[in-house]
C-alpha cells in the first residue's frame, strides 16, 4: 500500500454500473483539487486489505455529497466490502505500463509473449477501464492477430486463472463457435458422452451477442452457478456437468473481455480461439471437438474463414496440450426450433426423450458431434461414433443421465414458454429459400431473450419447406406485452419479409 494516502468517508449512492467501478467526488473536494483529479481519472481505493481500481465522476451538484464524502457505485462498494460512513483511502492509480502495448497493437504492431502476459495480467487485476478493454478488443478484431499472438494470448489467459485437475487421462469437451440461432447441442452431447462413460466437465458462457448461451439454457432446467469444488463433486458422481464457467474463476480474463465484446457486438477471431481453448485447458480437458457452422448470416460466413479457424484451433490447441477435432457444419439456418433459453431447453428435452416430434436437425447435429468425441477418444472405430451416440438416445440412457446431472447440480425443473406470444404468418405461398439468421436472432433478443428466459422465437419454417399463404413461419414469445410489441415493431420496420425468403 502507498505510504501517502487520502482519506474520505463513504456514501453508497445506489447507482448500478454493472462491472465498471465508479466513484463520485465533488468538484470542490479538497482531495480533488489538491491531487488534480479530473473526470475519468483512474483511482486506487483501499479498505484495509481490500482494494480496487475505479473511474472518477466529478459532481457539481453539492447536494449529492457532503464535504469529505466520496460516492461509490453499487459494484464499487460491493467489491471493496465497505459500508456507508466508513473511511476509505485512495490515491492515483500508478501508471499502467501495459497500455503502451495496447497502443502498439492499435497501430498494427505484433505483440510478443511478455507484452501479452502484461496486458492480460492488468485485465485480470481490473486495472483497465471499459475504454481500455474496448481498445484492446478492437485492435485484435479481424485478421489483426497472427498465430503466434493467439498462442501468447491463450497461454496468458490460462496462466492468470485457476485450473481443475481430474483423475482421468482423457477429459472431453465440445464447443460451437456460434452465430446460429438455436443449435443447443451441448446438453445433448454431454448427456451422451457421460452415459458412455467419458468424463465431460462442461463449463459454458452466457450469451455474448446471441439470444441464449448454453449456461442460459441450462439454467432454465438446473442451477449452473457452481463453485470449483461443487463442479468436481458433480462430475465425480455423474461423469459430467453443464455449468457457468465464470463462477469457477477458470479464465477470469475471458469473462471480462466477453463483457465488453457483448457491448461492442464484436467477436475477435483470435480472442475467440483464445477464449475457447483457455477455458478448455483450465477445466482440465484433453480432447475437444469444435463445431464451426458456415452460412451467409452465421458468424463464420465462408468456407475459407472456416478452414482458417480450423487451422488455428488445431495449431493453438496443440501448443497448449489439447487434441482437437474440428467439424465444419451447415450454418444456413437455425438448428432446432427454439431460439431463446427456455425454448432451446424444450428442444433439448424433446431430443433426449426421443420424441417423434423432436427437431430432427438438432438430433442429427448432436449425434454427429457426440460421435466425433467418441471416435476422438477411441471409444469406437472411425465412422462408428454416430451410431453409438444414437443408441444412447434411442435407449433413453442419455436422457436419464441428463436428469441425474441436473439433480446433482441442484435439481431439475421444466422450462416454460413466455406468457405472451404472437404468430407470424406467411404472406404468400411458396418454398422457403433463404433465412436471415441474424435478423431472426434480433427478433428473439428484442422479445427479451436471454435476460427473460422464456422469451424468444419458436421457428417453424426451415429451408425447403413448402408453405401456403397464412401458414405459421414462427411464433414470438415474451414475458410482457411491451417486449412483445417491441419485437413486433422491429418486424414491422423491415422492408418486406427479409427474414424468411419464400419463392
Amino acid at each position: 500500500m502507498p505510504i501517502s494516502l487520502n482519506k474520505l468517508k463513504v456514501k453508497i449512492l445506489g447507482i448500478e454500473t454493472q462491472h465498471e467501478h465508479i466513484v463520485f467526488m465533488r468538484d470542490d473536494c479538497h482531495v480533488c483539487t489538491s491531487e488534480g483529479f479530473q473526470a475519468l481519472t483512474r483511482l486506487k481505493l483501499y479498505n484495509g486489505s481490500n482494494s480496487l481500481v475505479a473511474s472518477l465522476n466529478v459532481v457539481t451538484n453539492k447536494s449529492l455529497l457532503e464535504e469529505g464524502e466520496i460516492g461509490l457505485s453499487n459494484s464499487a462498494a460491493e467489491s471493496l466490502y465497505v459500508k456507508d460512513g466508513e473511511i476509505i483511502e485512495l490515491t492515483h492509480l500508478p501508471p499502467i505500463n501495459s497500455l503502451s502495448h495496447v497502443r502498439s497493437k492499435v497501430y498494427g504492431n505484433k505483440l510478443d509473449s511478455k507484452q501479452m502476459n502484461a496486458i492480460v495480467e492488468d485485465i485480470v487485476k481490473e486495472n483497465y477501464s471499459n475504454v481500455h478493454l474496448a481498445a484492446f478488443i478492437t485492435a485484435c478484431v479481424g485478421k489483426n492477430m497472427d498465430i503466434d499472438e493467439i498462442v501468447y494470448l491463450t497461454k496468458a489467459m490460462i496462466n492468470t486463472g485457476k485450473k481443475i485437475s481430474w483423475w482421468s487421462d482423457i477429459v472431453v469437451d465440445k464447443h460451437c463457435v456460434g452465430g446460429l440461432p438455436g443449435n443447443r447441442t451441448t446438453p445433448i452431447v454431454v448427456a451422451i458422452s457421460a452415459a458412455a462413460g467419458l468424463l465431460i466437465p462442461k463449463t459454458s458462457s452466457r450469451a455474448i451477442t446471441s439470444p441464449a448461451g448454453t449456461a442460459d439454457t441450462m439454467e432454465t432446467m438446473a442451477p449452473v452457478n457452481l463453485s470449483r469444488e461443487r463442479i468436481k463433486s458433480v462430475v465425480k458422481k455423474e461423469g459430467g456437468c453443464i455449468v457457468w464457467g465464470s463462477i469457477a474463476e477458470l479464465s477470469p480474463a475471458d469473462e471480462i473481455l466477453i463483457r465488453v465484446e457483448r457491448a461492442l457486438d464484436l467477436d475477435s477471431e483470435g480472442q475467440l480461439i483464445a477464449s475457447v481453448l483457455s477455458k478448455k485447458v483450465a477445466v482440465g480437458s484433453t480432447h475437444i471437438v469444435i463445431d464451426i457452422p458456415v452460412g451467409k448470416t452465421a458468424k463464420v460466413r465462408t468456407e475459407d474463414q472456416a478452414e482458417r479457424l480450423k487451422y488455428y484451433f488445431k495449431v493453438v490447441g496443440k501448443s497448449v496440450g489439447l487434441k482437437v477435432k474440428v467439424l465444419i457444419t451447415d450454418g444456413e439456418q437455425p438448428v432446432g426450433r427454439g431460439i431463446g433459453p427456455s425454448l432451446e431447453a424444450i428442444d433439448v428435452l424433446s431430443v433426449l426423450k426421443n420424441e417423434n416430434t423432436a427437431p430432427l436437425d438438432l438430433r442429427k447435429r448432436s449425434i454427429e458431434i457426440a460421435g466425433a468425441l467418441l471416435e476422438l477418444c477411441s471409444r469406437t472405430g472411425n465412422g462408428e461414433g454416430p451410431d453409438m451416440a444414437e443408441d444412447f438416445i434411442n435407449s433413453k440412457k442419455a436422457y436419464n443421465k441428463f436428469l441425474s446431472i441436473c439433480k446433482a447440480q441442484g435439481g431439475f425443473k421444466e422450462p416454460e414458454y413466455g406468457k405472451f406470444n404472437k404468430v407470424i404468418y406467411s404472406g404468400k405461398a411458396g418454398t422457403v429459400k433463404e433465412i436471415n439468421n441474424r435478423k431472426l436472432a434480433m427478433v428473439a433478443k428484442l422479445a427479451g431473450a436471454p435476460q427473460d428466459s422464456s422469451a424468444g422465437v419458436y421457428f417453424d419454417s426451415p429451408l425447403g419447406k413448402k408453405v401456403r399463404k397464412g401458414d405459421c413461419l414462427f411464433t414470438i414469445y415474451a414475458e410482457s406485452q411491451g417486449e412483445l410489441d417491441y419485437a413486433c415493431g422491429y418486424l414491422d420496420s423491415l422492408d418486406g419479409n427479409n427474414i424468411i425468403s419464400i419463392t
